[in-house]
């Protein structure tokens, strides 16, 4: 029997090895600056689009009233706004005009419809795929002028911006969402 069981094992030990052999390692994704940022990109658009999503149109009006909150932007403002500013500083990194009217910095007074505000923003992420693809390690830290007014910024300056842009918001709409009951996506239990 032990001759049997060590017949056995040398035979699955070879198995695995030719298994081990056989397979290819799989390369590492080469990262370059437009893809460590469009990545970066990724993580705030889900969380962001998943949070102005998660908001029942009937609530994009909402803004708080009790407290500090004097004057504060609806919900629906908050996602204009985010989306405005998404297409001023991609097309600060394209060296293009805005493709789109985004009326002011918190995009356009007509634009009511939830299904059309997520458009807008939805829209806005994907020009700032388009705008983060161009970025590299020669141009990453040129001056370009700002789409803020006066002054330069850097393409990589701009690119950063949004995430920490974004997520101000964000932080903002997670409390409007609380305020009416919504747990937000991304504090929802995963599922396995």
């Amino acid at each position: 029997m032990n001759n049997r069981l060590f017949l056995i094992v040398l035979v699955l030990l070879g198995c695995t090895s030719f298994t081990v052999a056989q397979s290819k390692p799989t390369k590492p994704k080469k990262e370059t600056i437009a893809s460590v940022l469009d990545d970066q990109l990724k993580g705030v658009e889900k969380e962001f689009v998943g949070a102005a999503d998660a908001m029942p149109e009937d609530k994009y009006d909402f803004a708080p009233t009790n407290g500090e909150f004097k004057g504060v932007r609806t919900f629906g403002q908050q996602v204009k706004h985010v989306a405005a500013v998404n297409y001023q500083v991609f097309a600060g990194i394209l060296g293009e005009k805005v493709p789109v009217d985004i009326g002011s910095e918190n995009g356009p007074d007509a634009m009511k419809s939830k299904t059309d505000i997520m458009k807008f923003l939805r829209d806005s992420f994907t020009y700032g795929h388009k705008a983060t693809a161009v970025i590299n390690a020669k141009n990453a830290t040129a001056s370009i002028k700002s789409p803020f007014g006066d002054g330069t910024e850097t393409r990589l300056g701009l690119a950063t911006l949004i995430d920490y842009h974004c997520f101000d918001h964000y932080g903002q709409m997670v409390e409007y969402l609380r305020m009416n009951g919504i747990i937000p996506p991304a504090s929802r239990p995963q599922q396995k």
